[in-house]
């Protein structure tokens, strides 16, 4: 199926908190930076036309450097801000004449040209379409001293990833009137009332949070 102009925005300005003083994004996996790994993926996807990196001011020069050395034809890099929302709002303004963005985690290496086409094909249905895996563990919701008040139903339950894929208009309303914190593109959606399709995910397209995601990342990097 043919899709009009996609546009992807990493979010790569995070603060790194608990990797114990390494930038994650740029920390070696596989033979090359943590974040080539998903920009490579988007450079060589076609159906990808534009790529927006946010990055932090901590990180800048080192971006730059890796977009020079990579040779990204398709990579505009802009400065973040404080939360993953404002990076990703000031993202948008710098995507020229797109119908469709993509939001990626900077932090999630192992994107793959599936996880982008089987989002585009799901976003169809009602603008907005979220990768995600169906829960695997019984989950508990706690009261305010730590106590079990409640057994979820695990069947209605998943874990969200990116990609994220949604139609630039309504992504961009959605931030325009954003006034919550939120932590993922998906709720910024919700708030407005339109209606996210959930796809498939990947079990191998973990978030490199702790230094323990990264020894698997590298795990599954030498394995795929």
């Amino acid at each position: 199926m043919e899709f009009k102009r996609l546009g992807a925005i990493i979010a790569a300005a995070g603060g790194s908190q608990r990797m114990g003083g390494i930038d994650k994004l740029f920390a070696p996996l596989g033979g090359k930076p943590l974040l080539a790994w998903s920009v490579d993926t988007c450079e060589e996807c076609s159906l990808v036309e534009q790529v927006v990196i946010a990055l932090n001011e901590e990180n800048w020069q080192l971006g730059q450097k890796l977009k020079e050395e990579r040779g990204w034809g398709k990579v505009t890099l802009c400065l973040g801000g404080a939360r993953r929302q404002d990076s990703v709002r000031e993202g948008l303004s710098h995507l020229k004449d797109c119908d469709w963005v993509m939001v990626h985690d900077g932090a999630r290496p192992f994107l793959t040209p599936k996880l982008i086409k089987d989002g585009l094909n799901t976003a169809l249905e009602t603008g907005a379409a979220v990768a995600a895996l169906p829960v695997k563990d019984t989950i508990k919701l706690l009261d305010d001293d730590g106590a079990v008040k409640e057994t979820l139903p695990r069947h209605q339950l998943c874990i969200v990833q990116t990609p994220q894929i949604f139609r630039f208009n309504l992504l961009a309303q959605a931030y325009k009137e954003l006034r919550d914190e939120v932590t993922d593109d998906s709720a910024a959606m919700e708030l407005l009332g339109y209606k996210v399709k959930l796809y498939l995910g990947d079990y191998n397209n973990i978030k490199v949070t702790t230094p323990e995601d990264l020894a698997l990342a590298e795990i599954i990097a030498q394995n795929i």
